[in-house]
Protein backbone atom coordinates (compact mmCIF):
# COMPACT_ATOMS: atom_id res chain seq x y z
CA UNK A 1 0.00 0.00 0.00
CA UNK A 2 1.28 3.78 -1.31
CA UNK A 3 1.62 6.10 1.20
CA UNK A 4 1.20 8.57 -0.80
CA UNK A 5 -2.37 7.04 -1.47
CA UNK A 6 -3.72 7.11 2.04
CA UNK A 7 -2.56 10.64 2.07
CA UNK A 8 -4.21 11.36 -0.85
CA UNK A 9 -7.40 10.06 0.48
CA UNK A 10 -6.75 12.08 4.11
CA UNK A 11 -6.56 15.14 2.35
CA UNK A 12 -3.68 17.87 4.00
CA UNK A 13 -5.43 16.95 7.46
CA UNK A 14 -3.29 15.25 9.91
CA UNK A 15 -3.96 11.39 10.24
CA UNK A 16 -6.33 10.92 12.81
CA UNK A 17 -4.51 8.52 15.41
CA UNK A 18 -5.70 5.07 16.40
CA UNK A 19 -6.46 3.94 20.39
CA UNK A 20 -7.54 0.39 21.86
CA UNK A 21 -11.11 2.32 21.52
CA UNK A 22 -10.95 2.72 17.67
CA UNK A 23 -8.95 -0.83 17.35
CA UNK A 24 -11.81 -2.57 19.16
CA UNK A 25 -14.63 -0.84 17.07
CA UNK A 26 -12.64 -2.94 14.51
CA UNK A 27 -14.52 -6.29 15.32
CA UNK A 28 -18.00 -4.83 15.90
CA UNK A 29 -18.74 -4.96 11.81
CA UNK A 30 -15.68 -6.73 10.07
CA UNK A 31 -17.55 -6.79 6.68
CA UNK A 32 -17.77 -2.88 6.51
CA UNK A 33 -15.35 -2.12 3.64
CA UNK A 34 -15.91 1.75 4.12
CA UNK A 35 -14.47 1.74 7.97
CA UNK A 36 -11.62 -0.61 7.24
CA UNK A 37 -10.71 2.17 3.90
CA UNK A 38 -11.01 5.46 6.12
CA UNK A 39 -9.62 3.87 9.02
CA UNK A 40 -6.70 2.78 7.24
CA UNK A 41 -6.16 6.34 5.56
CA UNK A 42 -6.28 8.16 9.09
CA UNK A 43 -9.76 9.49 7.87
CA UNK A 44 -11.20 12.05 10.87
CA UNK A 45 -14.56 9.97 10.97
CA UNK A 46 -16.40 12.48 13.07
CA UNK A 47 -15.32 15.70 11.44
CA UNK A 48 -16.34 14.07 8.00
CA UNK A 49 -19.36 12.94 9.63
CA UNK A 50 -20.51 16.70 10.71
CA UNK A 51 -18.95 18.26 7.15
CA UNK A 52 -21.63 16.09 5.68
CA UNK A 53 -24.47 17.14 8.42
CA UNK A 54 -24.92 13.86 10.04
CA UNK A 55 -23.06 14.07 12.85
CA UNK A 56 -22.69 10.98 15.34
CA UNK A 57 -24.70 10.78 18.97
CA UNK A 58 -22.59 8.60 21.07
CA UNK A 59 -20.02 8.58 23.78
CA UNK A 60 -19.71 8.95 27.33
CA UNK A 61 -21.55 11.67 29.08
CA UNK A 62 -19.57 14.46 31.27
CA UNK A 63 -21.43 13.10 34.37
CA UNK A 64 -19.53 9.33 33.48
CA UNK A 65 -16.10 11.31 32.51
CA UNK A 66 -15.85 12.74 35.58
CA UNK A 67 -17.38 9.38 37.60
CA UNK A 68 -14.78 7.36 35.71
CA UNK A 69 -12.00 10.20 36.60
CA UNK A 70 -12.52 10.00 40.44
CA UNK A 71 -12.49 6.42 40.70
CA UNK A 72 -9.23 6.32 39.03
CA UNK A 73 -7.70 8.69 40.68
CA UNK A 74 -8.98 7.39 44.28
CA UNK A 75 -7.51 4.09 43.15
CA UNK A 76 -4.07 5.55 42.11
CA UNK A 77 -4.45 7.78 44.94
CA UNK A 78 -0.64 7.47 46.85
CA UNK A 79 1.49 5.30 45.06
CA UNK A 80 -1.60 2.85 43.87
CA UNK A 81 -2.40 1.77 47.28
CA UNK A 82 -5.82 1.12 47.04
CA UNK A 83 -4.87 -0.79 44.26
CA UNK A 84 -2.27 -2.75 45.09
CA UNK A 85 -4.35 -3.83 47.99
CA UNK A 86 -6.73 -4.78 46.02
CA UNK A 87 -4.97 -6.56 43.76
CA UNK A 88 -3.00 -8.69 46.34
CA UNK A 89 0.04 -6.87 45.72
CA UNK A 90 0.69 -4.70 48.51
CA UNK A 91 4.11 -5.39 48.86
CA UNK A 92 5.31 -5.27 45.63
CA UNK A 93 7.92 -2.87 43.17
CA UNK A 94 5.55 -0.33 41.72
CA UNK A 95 6.76 2.06 38.99
CA UNK A 96 4.80 5.22 37.49
CA UNK A 97 6.02 5.89 33.82
CA UNK A 98 3.73 8.99 34.36
CA UNK A 99 2.12 10.98 31.42
CA UNK A 100 3.31 13.31 28.67
CA UNK A 101 2.86 14.54 25.39
CA UNK A 102 2.31 13.21 21.46
CA UNK A 103 6.16 14.09 20.88
CA UNK A 104 7.64 12.29 23.92
CA UNK A 105 5.60 9.05 23.61
CA UNK A 106 8.79 7.15 21.99
CA UNK A 107 10.37 8.02 25.50
CA UNK A 108 8.04 6.30 27.37
CA UNK A 109 7.97 3.60 25.57
CA UNK A 110 11.39 3.15 25.77
CA UNK A 111 10.93 2.92 29.35
CA UNK A 112 7.71 0.52 29.24
CA UNK A 113 10.22 -1.73 27.17
CA UNK A 114 13.57 -1.71 29.68
CA UNK A 115 10.98 -2.19 32.73
CA UNK A 116 9.23 -5.49 31.00
CA UNK A 117 13.45 -6.51 29.83
CA UNK A 118 14.35 -6.48 33.44
CA UNK A 119 11.34 -7.60 35.22
CA UNK A 120 11.97 -4.61 37.37
CA UNK A 121 8.42 -3.76 38.51
CA UNK A 122 5.50 -5.91 39.33
CA UNK A 123 3.37 -3.09 38.93
CA UNK A 124 3.81 -0.60 35.88
CA UNK A 125 1.47 2.40 36.10
CA UNK A 126 0.90 4.33 33.11
CA UNK A 127 3.00 2.20 30.55
CA UNK A 128 3.25 2.91 26.65
CA UNK A 129 2.69 -0.35 23.96
CA UNK A 130 2.54 -0.43 20.42
CA UNK A 131 0.67 -2.23 17.76
CA UNK A 132 0.97 -2.08 14.17
CA UNK A 133 -2.00 -1.22 12.28
CA UNK A 134 -2.73 -0.53 8.70
CA UNK A 135 1.13 -0.45 8.50
CA UNK A 136 1.24 2.60 10.84
CA UNK A 137 2.48 2.46 14.70
CA UNK A 138 -0.18 2.73 17.36
CA UNK A 139 0.48 3.79 20.95
CA UNK A 140 -1.55 2.33 23.31
CA UNK A 141 -2.13 3.32 27.03
CA UNK A 142 -3.22 0.49 29.76
CA UNK A 143 -4.18 1.61 33.00
CA UNK A 144 -1.63 -0.95 34.51
CA UNK A 145 0.67 -4.23 33.77
CA UNK A 146 0.58 -6.43 36.73
CA UNK A 147 2.99 -9.63 37.36
CA UNK A 148 0.76 -12.44 38.15
CA UNK A 149 0.99 -15.61 39.72
CA UNK A 150 4.18 -17.76 38.13
CA UNK A 151 5.01 -15.25 36.94
CA UNK A 152 2.75 -14.22 33.96
CA UNK A 153 1.66 -10.70 32.80
CA UNK A 154 -2.01 -9.61 33.46
CA UNK A 155 -3.20 -6.22 31.99
CA UNK A 156 -5.53 -4.51 34.49
CA UNK A 157 -8.44 -2.16 33.22
CA UNK A 158 -10.31 0.07 35.55
CA UNK A 159 -13.62 1.09 34.32
CA UNK A 160 -16.45 3.00 35.55
CA UNK A 161 -19.65 1.44 35.04
CA UNK A 162 -20.82 -0.79 38.34
CA UNK A 163 -21.09 -4.74 39.05
CA UNK A 164 -24.15 -5.05 41.11
CA UNK A 165 -24.70 -7.67 43.59
CA UNK A 166 -22.07 -9.91 41.00
CA UNK A 167 -23.78 -8.56 37.95
CA UNK A 168 -22.95 -5.78 34.89
CA UNK A 169 -24.32 -4.54 31.99
CA UNK A 170 -22.97 -7.08 29.18
CA UNK A 171 -22.57 -4.51 26.54
CA UNK A 172 -20.29 -2.67 28.69
CA UNK A 173 -18.67 -5.88 29.85
CA UNK A 174 -17.98 -7.10 26.51
CA UNK A 175 -16.36 -3.67 25.28
CA UNK A 176 -14.15 -3.77 28.23
CA UNK A 177 -13.02 -7.42 27.07
CA UNK A 178 -12.64 -6.04 23.63
CA UNK A 179 -10.56 -2.99 24.39
CA UNK A 180 -8.10 -5.10 27.21
CA UNK A 181 -7.94 -7.80 24.42
CA UNK A 182 -6.09 -4.39 22.38
CA UNK A 183 -3.75 -4.37 25.47
CA UNK A 184 -3.06 -8.08 25.36
CA UNK A 185 -2.11 -8.45 21.48
CA UNK A 186 0.29 -5.31 21.72
CA UNK A 187 2.15 -6.99 25.17
CA UNK A 188 2.30 -10.05 23.74
CA UNK A 189 3.53 -8.07 20.51
CA UNK A 190 6.58 -6.24 22.87
CA UNK A 191 7.26 -10.04 24.19
CA UNK A 192 8.02 -11.35 21.14
CA UNK A 193 9.96 -8.49 19.87
CA UNK A 194 12.38 -8.80 22.85
CA UNK A 195 12.95 -12.46 22.25
CA UNK A 196 10.38 -13.92 24.83
CA UNK A 197 7.51 -16.32 24.68
CA UNK A 198 4.37 -13.58 23.75
CA UNK A 199 2.44 -17.03 26.10
CA UNK A 200 4.04 -14.85 29.32
CA UNK A 201 0.82 -12.66 28.87
CA UNK A 202 -2.22 -14.31 30.37
CA UNK A 203 -5.58 -14.14 28.81
CA UNK A 204 -6.77 -13.31 31.95
CA UNK A 205 -7.07 -9.61 32.74
CA UNK A 206 -8.43 -8.08 35.73
CA UNK A 207 -11.11 -5.70 35.49
CA UNK A 208 -11.92 -3.44 38.34
CA UNK A 209 -15.31 -1.98 39.12
CA UNK A 210 -16.88 0.07 41.67
CA UNK A 211 -19.36 -2.70 43.57
CA UNK A 212 -22.80 -1.61 43.67
CA UNK A 213 -23.89 1.69 44.28
CA UNK A 214 -20.46 2.87 45.75
CA UNK A 215 -17.07 3.99 44.82
CA UNK A 216 -15.25 0.68 46.73
CA UNK A 217 -13.81 -1.28 44.37
CA UNK A 218 -14.13 -5.01 43.04
CA UNK A 219 -11.91 -6.97 40.92
CA UNK A 220 -13.46 -10.10 38.93
CA UNK A 221 -10.86 -11.54 35.88
CA UNK A 222 -12.32 -11.85 32.47
CA UNK A 223 -11.31 -14.68 29.80
CA UNK A 224 -10.29 -12.66 26.48
CA UNK A 225 -9.49 -15.43 24.01
CA UNK A 226 -12.48 -14.70 21.87
CA UNK A 227 -11.73 -11.32 21.09
CA UNK A 228 -7.73 -11.89 20.95
CA UNK A 229 -8.85 -14.26 17.78
CA UNK A 230 -11.34 -11.39 16.66
CA UNK A 231 -9.12 -8.59 16.91
CA UNK A 232 -6.39 -11.02 14.73
CA UNK A 233 -8.44 -11.37 11.88
CA UNK A 234 -9.53 -7.84 11.66
CA UNK A 235 -6.23 -6.42 11.61
CA UNK A 236 -4.85 -8.96 9.24
CA UNK A 237 -7.77 -7.83 7.11
CA UNK A 238 -6.98 -3.81 7.57
CA UNK A 239 -3.18 -4.37 6.41
CA UNK A 240 -4.97 -5.97 3.34
CA UNK A 241 -7.16 -2.95 2.52
CA UNK A 242 -4.40 -2.29 -0.66
CA UNK A 243 -7.34 -4.09 -2.87
CA UNK A 244 -9.94 -2.03 -1.79
CA UNK A 245 -8.34 1.46 -2.31
CA UNK A 246 -6.82 0.60 -5.55
CA UNK A 247 -10.41 -0.12 -6.50
CA UNK A 248 -11.14 3.38 -5.72
CA UNK A 249 -11.57 6.20 -8.73
CA UNK A 250 -8.12 8.11 -8.91
CA UNK A 251 -7.89 11.72 -7.68
CA UNK A 252 -10.77 10.46 -4.88
CA UNK A 253 -10.19 12.35 -1.80
CA UNK A 254 -12.24 13.02 1.80
CA UNK A 255 -10.64 16.28 2.08
CA UNK A 256 -12.91 18.40 4.78
CA UNK A 257 -12.51 21.18 2.42
CA UNK A 258 -14.66 19.81 -0.20
CA UNK A 259 -18.28 20.36 -0.41
CA UNK A 260 -20.77 18.03 1.72
CA UNK A 261 -22.16 16.77 -1.93
CA UNK A 262 -18.64 15.58 -3.11
CA UNK A 263 -17.84 14.23 0.37
CA UNK A 264 -20.88 12.18 -0.16
CA UNK A 265 -20.22 10.86 -4.03
CA UNK A 266 -16.68 10.01 -2.61
CA UNK A 267 -18.50 7.96 0.53
CA UNK A 268 -20.65 6.22 -2.18
CA UNK A 269 -17.32 4.64 -3.86
CA UNK A 270 -16.99 2.52 -0.78
CA UNK A 271 -19.23 -0.41 0.24
CA UNK A 272 -20.77 -0.01 3.66
CA UNK A 273 -22.29 -2.69 5.62
CA UNK A 274 -24.48 -0.76 8.32
CA UNK A 275 -26.10 -2.25 11.08
CA UNK A 276 -28.21 -0.84 13.95
CA UNK A 277 -24.85 -1.37 16.09
CA UNK A 278 -23.08 1.03 14.29
CA UNK A 279 -24.99 3.26 16.18
CA UNK A 280 -22.80 2.93 19.37
CA UNK A 281 -19.47 2.44 18.11
CA UNK A 282 -19.47 4.53 14.46
CA UNK A 283 -18.92 7.95 14.01
CA UNK A 284 -20.78 7.76 10.38
CA UNK A 285 -23.36 5.50 11.61
CA UNK A 286 -26.17 7.97 11.37
CA UNK A 287 -24.83 8.91 7.30
CA UNK A 288 -24.60 5.06 6.77
CA UNK A 289 -28.64 4.52 8.48
CA UNK A 290 -29.66 7.46 6.76
CA UNK A 291 -28.59 5.70 3.60
CA UNK A 292 -29.67 2.42 4.04
CA UNK A 293 -32.75 3.46 4.72
CA UNK A 294 -35.92 0.69 3.43
CA UNK A 295 -33.15 -1.59 2.88
CA UNK A 296 -33.02 -4.71 5.15
CA UNK A 297 -29.86 -3.62 6.41
CA UNK A 298 -31.76 -1.42 8.54
CA UNK A 299 -33.16 -3.90 10.77
CA UNK A 300 -30.29 -5.79 11.59
CA UNK A 301 -27.49 -8.38 11.12
CA UNK A 302 -29.78 -11.18 11.94
CA UNK A 303 -32.72 -10.08 9.37
CA UNK A 304 -29.99 -9.26 6.72
CA UNK A 305 -28.87 -12.92 6.90
CA UNK A 306 -31.90 -14.70 7.11
CA UNK A 307 -32.84 -12.63 4.20
CA UNK A 308 -29.75 -13.16 1.79
CA UNK A 309 -30.30 -12.04 -1.30
CA UNK A 310 -33.37 -9.34 -0.72
CA UNK A 311 -32.16 -6.36 -0.52
CA UNK A 312 -34.79 -3.90 0.77
CA UNK A 313 -38.05 -3.72 2.95
CA UNK A 314 -40.29 -3.63 -0.16
CA UNK A 315 -39.12 -6.61 -1.98
CA UNK A 316 -39.74 -8.72 1.49
CA UNK A 317 -43.40 -7.56 1.15
CA UNK A 318 -43.78 -8.49 -2.81
CA UNK A 319 -41.90 -11.94 -1.97
CA UNK A 320 -44.24 -12.68 0.87
CA UNK A 321 -48.31 -11.63 -0.79
CA UNK A 322 -46.64 -13.36 -3.81
CA UNK A 323 -46.95 -10.23 -5.89
CA UNK A 324 -43.36 -10.61 -7.02
CA UNK A 325 -41.74 -13.47 -8.64
CA UNK A 326 -38.95 -15.07 -6.91
CA UNK A 327 -35.37 -15.32 -8.35
CA UNK A 328 -33.68 -18.58 -8.05
CA UNK A 329 -31.44 -17.31 -5.50
CA UNK A 330 -34.11 -16.05 -3.52
CA UNK A 331 -37.10 -18.86 -3.56
CA UNK A 332 -35.70 -20.33 -0.36
CA UNK A 333 -36.22 -16.99 1.69
CA UNK A 334 -39.75 -16.09 -0.23
CA UNK A 335 -41.04 -19.72 0.39
CA UNK A 336 -39.83 -18.75 4.18
CA UNK A 337 -41.84 -15.51 4.21
CA UNK A 338 -44.85 -16.76 2.86
CA UNK A 339 -45.13 -19.76 5.11
CA UNK A 340 -44.72 -16.85 8.17
CA UNK A 341 -47.19 -14.47 5.99
CA UNK A 342 -49.96 -17.66 6.46
CA UNK A 343 -49.12 -18.67 9.82
CA UNK A 344 -49.86 -14.65 10.36
CA UNK A 345 -53.32 -14.09 8.71
CA UNK A 346 -54.40 -17.22 10.50
CA UNK A 347 -53.38 -16.09 14.08
CA UNK A 348 -55.27 -12.99 13.71
CA UNK A 349 -58.40 -15.13 11.82
CA UNK A 350 -58.45 -16.91 14.97
CA UNK A 351 -58.27 -14.23 17.25
CA UNK A 352 -61.34 -12.42 15.54
CA UNK A 353 -63.31 -15.19 16.81
CA UNK A 354 -62.89 -14.24 20.48
CA UNK A 355 -63.93 -10.93 20.45
CA UNK A 356 -65.02 -9.48 24.04
CA UNK A 357 -68.34 -8.49 24.31
CA UNK A 358 -69.39 -4.79 23.24
CA UNK A 359 -66.56 -4.92 20.61
CA UNK A 360 -66.81 -4.73 16.80
CA UNK A 361 -65.03 -7.03 14.52
CA UNK A 362 -65.85 -4.82 11.40
CA UNK A 363 -61.99 -3.26 12.02
CA UNK A 364 -60.13 -5.98 13.35
CA UNK A 365 -56.47 -6.19 12.93
CA UNK A 366 -56.79 -8.52 10.01
CA UNK A 367 -58.14 -5.65 7.92
CA UNK A 368 -54.50 -4.05 7.71
CA UNK A 369 -52.75 -4.58 4.55
CA UNK A 370 -49.48 -6.38 4.51
CA UNK A 371 -48.51 -3.16 2.98
CA UNK A 372 -48.95 -1.40 5.48
CA UNK A 373 -46.52 -2.96 8.31
CA UNK A 374 -43.57 -1.63 8.65
CA UNK A 375 -40.65 -2.46 11.20
CA UNK A 376 -40.38 -0.40 13.75
CA UNK A 377 -36.93 -0.32 15.83
CA UNK A 378 -38.61 0.15 19.22
CA UNK A 379 -42.15 -1.08 19.17
CA UNK A 380 -44.46 0.31 22.27
CA UNK A 381 -44.73 -1.44 25.49
CA UNK A 382 -48.24 -1.76 26.87
CA UNK A 383 -49.12 0.71 29.76
CA UNK A 384 -47.33 0.07 32.87
CA UNK A 385 -44.93 -2.21 31.62
CA UNK A 386 -40.88 -2.55 32.59
CA UNK A 387 -38.84 -1.25 30.24
CA UNK A 388 -36.38 -3.01 29.17
CA UNK A 389 -32.88 -2.85 29.79
CA UNK A 390 -29.81 -1.66 27.22
CA UNK A 391 -27.98 -4.99 27.99
CA UNK A 392 -28.79 -8.19 29.88
CA UNK A 393 -26.51 -8.75 32.80
CA UNK A 394 -23.46 -10.55 33.26
CA UNK A 395 -22.99 -12.37 36.43
CA UNK A 396 -19.50 -12.42 37.85
CA UNK A 397 -17.40 -14.73 40.43
CA UNK A 398 -14.97 -13.87 42.63
CA UNK A 399 -11.35 -14.63 40.77
CA UNK A 400 -10.26 -17.77 41.87
CA UNK A 401 -6.65 -16.32 42.74
CA UNK A 402 -5.51 -12.88 43.60
CA UNK A 403 -4.30 -11.16 39.92
CA UNK A 404 -0.88 -10.31 41.36
CA UNK A 405 1.07 -11.33 43.96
Amino acid sequence: MQSNRLDQLRGPGRAKRHNARTIAALTGNPGCSRRAVLDAAGVDKVKLAERIGLPGSFGQSRFALSRGNAFEAMLKADDCAPLRSLLGASSLSYADLGADSDDTLGDRHDRTVQLLADAQAALIDHPLLTLEVAGQTVYLEPDLIAYASRGRLQVVEIKSFAIVDGQADSAKVSAAAVQAAVYVLALRSLLQRLGRDPGLVSHEVVLVCPENFSLSPVAVTLDVRKQLSTLRRQLSRLASVASLIDALPDGMTFDLALAPEDLTVALGHIEPRYAPECLSSCELSVYCRSEAAGSTAALGRTVREALGGIETVGEVLALADGSRTPTPDQAEAAAVLQAALRLRNEALASAQLVVPAGQSTSAGPSSVPLSSVRPSSSPPSPPGAPQPSPGQPVSFAAPSSSPAS
